[in-house]
């Protein structure tokens, strides 16, 4: 709460100044998702942006669905949004939940009213037409044939157009403002076109619908929203929202103000490209572990504390940037490194056999839960002559400085014995099926007694008491930096990682992973923070633990 009351950027500073001025008293904001698609981490930045400055003048957040276009709406999208807003924000919106379309006979009497003022015209041209007549930057639009008909044959063609009388597309609704202005937005828009679909919540009561550029303010206003803050590229419109808010007979007037939008490396935010990956089947569903999406990053193991923490570092501007995606993965492994429990988790076994260690015998060594935290306690686990190590961590062959268990080599078996590697077995096609080695037993845990150094430490699991378990590594989506500059004659889709996922089947785990609740997040040491996926039981790499971002934020 303390890093909220002391949040300060430009948009603070214009509500600091609205409330010196006394034009407002008590702050309200808004997040207005689409219902068409699954939220992600670019929506988390204006959900942030609203809830956290309410938060922080003690004012009101209200989650509002913008579900004007009943095209793509649907109610799966509305409760995955309630859903994200809630795990995000650990709260239900102070100021309600509420949905455009609860709105539309309101719209419409505005829109009637309009009409009624000769500020609006129900205009025949279809869109390719309107199109032709907008003009350019340059060159003024051409005014409507229809521009000028009465205000009763406006209304009585509108009427129409609500009772069904016109075909789709037939027919719009234009505000009537100026064919010559400057501001392209501000040349006769449409605000209300014909579109047979049923909707999520109205069903088929209504053929026509309100455009987002008449909607939202209508909806701010009504909501008594004094901050309506959205992405840059409504700046261009905000002319169009205040001529709606002075002209229609509104109880309140509202404010909009832009930020920049959240622009992450090697993924991609437009919410028609994560469509795309998800229908055509380029990633497993919305929740994919790899997706930008809110649901995907909680799959993945990601807190709403990290990535609240990611959009603040990111910062609030009115300038674009590109953020780097190992900002993100900073964050979390920064929260995890304090507070994960420490695992043992084989991931691509290689047999061990300690030929001087009874067959018969087990016995328990006691591993840190977490060495950052004392309180956090230990955990026995079973060591028997027969174990498991990462087939990475021997080398046949090894490099120069190589520090792992080589034929002839000694490793520290981590918190147990000092092994050395006496033979390799092979298997019939010559790969390396076991090591046979000897253990210092008289060493233990501890430092050779006559003084000798090993400096690499190995993890390990005991065969005879090891889980069977699977392993889900991923990577960036995309192996390009900035998905939305890709090269000409290029797709986005060319530039999918093939090796964004990477299973591991055959996993080989201690045996208290077997009782670890569900949404744990633990390190496996030397490997990565992980949580068992809750829908395929498979363990999902968070984040490695290497962090070459920290590097940066110190220079």
């Amino acid at each position: 709460m303390e890093a909220l009351e002391n949040m300060n950027n430009f948009l603070t500073d214009i509500i600091d100044e609205d409330i010196a001025a006394g034009l407002t008293e008590q702050i309200h904001t808004r997040f207005p998702p689409e219902p068409n698609g699954y939220l992600h981490i670019g929506s988390a930045k204006a959900i942030y942006i609203n809830w956290s400055i309410a938060k922080k003048y003690g004012g009101k957040f209200n989650l509002r669905f913008d579900d004007t276009n009943p095209v793509r709406e649907d109610d799966e999208y509305v409760q995955s949004i309630l859903q994200d807003v809630s795990w995000l924000t650990g709260e239900a919106p102070s100021g309600g939940v509420f949905y455009g379309s609860d709105y539309f006979e309101t719209c419409y009497e505005c829109a009637v009213a309009l009409i009624k003022a000769g500020k609006a015209y129900v205009c025949d041209l279809d869109q390719e037409q309107m199109r032709a007549m907008r003009g350019t930057l340059t060159e003024p639009g051409q005014d409507s044939p229809y521009r000028n008909r009465t205000a009763e044959e406006n209304l009585a063609l509108f009427e129409g157009m609500r009772a069904g009388l016109y075909p789709d597309g037939a027919r719009t609704l234009r505000a009537k403002i100026d064919m010559a202005s400057p501001n392209m937005n501000m040349r006769d828009p449409a605000i209300y076109r014909i579109v047979r679909a049923h909707h999520h919540r109205q069903g088929d009561a209504w053929c026509i619908y309100p455009l987002y550029d008449f909607a939202h303010p209508i909806q701010d206003a009504l909501e008594g929203i004094t901050h309506s803050m959205c992405s840059l590229e409504f700046e261009n419109h905000r002319p169009l929202y205040e001529w709606v808010v002075d002209n229609c007979p509104l109880p309140h007037r509202p404010k909009q103000r832009e930020f920049a939008r959240l622009n992450v490396t090697n993924t991609v935010m437009s919410k028609r490209y994560l469509r795309q990956l998800v229908f055509e089947g380029h990633v497993d569903g919305w929740d994919d572990p790899r997706m930008p999406t809110l649901c995907g990053l909680r799959r993945r193991g990601y807190t709403p504390s990290a990535i609240l923490e990611f959009v603040r570092r990111a910062g609030i501007a009115k300038t674009n940037s590109l953020v780097d995606i190992r900002l993100l993965e900073h964050c979390i492994r920064e929260e995890l490194n304090d507070t994960a429990l420490r695992r043992v988790a084989v991931t691509e076994p290689l047999k061990v056999t300690i030929t001087n260690y009874s067959a018969d015998k087990t016995e328990y060594f006691a591993l840190p839960n977490n060495p950052r935290d004392e309180a956090a306690g230990t955990r026995n686990v079973p060591f028997t002559g027969t174990l498991y190590i990462e087939r990475s961590d021997f080398a046949e062959a090894p490099p120069p400085k190589y520090q792992r268990l080589r034929l002839g080599g000694e490793v520290r078996l981590m918190g147990a014995y000092i092994v050395r590697c006496d033979e390799i077995v092979r298997d019939e096609t010559g790969g390396i099926a076991e090591l046979k080695c000897t253990a210092d037993l008289e060493t233990g845990a501890g430092m050779p007694a006559d003084g000798r150094k090993v400096k690499g430490t190995i993890h390990w699991v005991s065969a005879a008491h090891a889980i069977d378990g699977s392993c889900c590594l991923y990577d960036n989506l995309f192996s390009i930096e900035d998905v939305n500059a890709v090269p000409e004659d290029t797709n986005y889709l060319d530039y999918l990682n093939p090796g964004s996922l990477k299973k591991l089947e055959g996993c080989k785990l201690e045996p208290s992973l077997a009782e670890a609740p569900e949404g744990t997040r633990m390190q496996f040491v030397r490997m990565g923070y992980f949580i068992k996926d809750s829908r395929t039981g498979s363990y999902n790499r968070i984040v490695t633990l290497k962090d070459s971002f920290a590097k940066t934020l110190q220079k």
